[in-house]
């Protein structure tokens, strides 16, 4: 490419749901956050340094994830290192960048918005730490999404799953931290988990507290994933999608070639039993 992707970081996403207003109302409560109707019919869900936006939609999707770029000089010139690829541009969906933003549509018909985001102060936090830090999905077509995310929109890979030889999960980033995205093989392709990255060890156990105080209950962890080798758990929201708190994502510097897991639990989990896609 004549531009790369780096830097650039997951701003915000958009869950879809039959009751966009009372998934807005959970995630609200969930994260301590302020909640708010946006013009569209959509609800803004937001505290610092995470940002959601609910809308009607099959149960559980995730039809677009934004990742913002470090200025408009970025912007553009990976904008146009995608036209001499021949990746196809469309409007962005998202009305938290600036103009200029623009989506383009994975393999597996998600959209993926770039942009520089719009100056303005968010809320504070008034639950604990949390940045929004990454989204993963499960596809059928999981050598056709590496090949579009790596080779078409310049996403570095920091790990790969194998099975034989035979690619079970990738993990790509876009900035020194681990992955920003990441895709699992899958009988279907479906939204998989996003992920809100704490600071430490202590803010796993503070929202493992939060949760317990909401009657929430762990579906998976704590443990430690091998690829990321970050300490985590996750929960479910309503409509079954999943939700992971982390800590600790190990930084990769953007030269590291990728390295290989075998599939099995332990590589998901390094503390215990995991959650196999496949």
């Amino acid at each position: 490419m004549s531009a790369p992707l780096w830097p650039a970081r997951l701003h915000h996403l958009r869950r879809d749901s039959s009751d966009p207003r009372s998934l807005a109302k959970f995630y609200a409560e969930l994260l301590g956050d302020q909640v708010e109707p946006l013009p569209n019919g959509t609800w803004l869900v937001q505290g610092h340094g995470r940002r959601l936006v609910v809308g009607k939609g099959a149960p559980a999707s995730v039809p677009w994830f934004a990742l913002a770029l470090r200025d408009t000089a970025q912007l553009a010139a990976y904008a146009a290192g995608l036209q001499k690829l021949g990746v196809t541009h469309e409007p962005s969906p998202s009305p938290f960048f600036e103009e200029g933003a623009f989506a383009v549509a994975d393999p597996d018909g998600r959209r993926v918005v770039f942009g520089v985001p719009k100056r303005a102060g968010g809320p504070a936090a008034n639950g604990p730490a949390g940045r929004l830090q990454h989204f993963v999905c499960a596809s059928e077509r999981l050598p056709v999404m590496l090949a579009f995310y790596r080779d078409r929109l310049g996403a570095l890979e920091s790990d790969r799953v194998l099975e034989g030889e035979e690619i079970a999960a990738v993990f790509l980033r876009s900035d020194p931290e681990h992955h920003s995205f990441a895709a699992f093989r899958a009988p279907s392709s479906r939204p998989d988990h996003h992920c809100y990255e704490t600071s430490s060890w202590n803010d796993i156990r503070d929202w493992g507290d939060r949760m317990a105080k909401l009657r929430i209950p762990l579906w998976w962890g704590p443990g430690r994933h091998g690829p990321g080798n970050n300490l985590f758990f996750m929960i479910e929201d309503p409509d079954g999608h999943k939700v992971e708190f982390s800590a600790e994502l190990e930084l990769v510097p953007q030269e590291t070639a990728y390295r290989t897991w075998p599939h099995e639990q332990r590589t998901l989990n390094l503390w215990g039993s995991a959650w196999m896609r496949s």
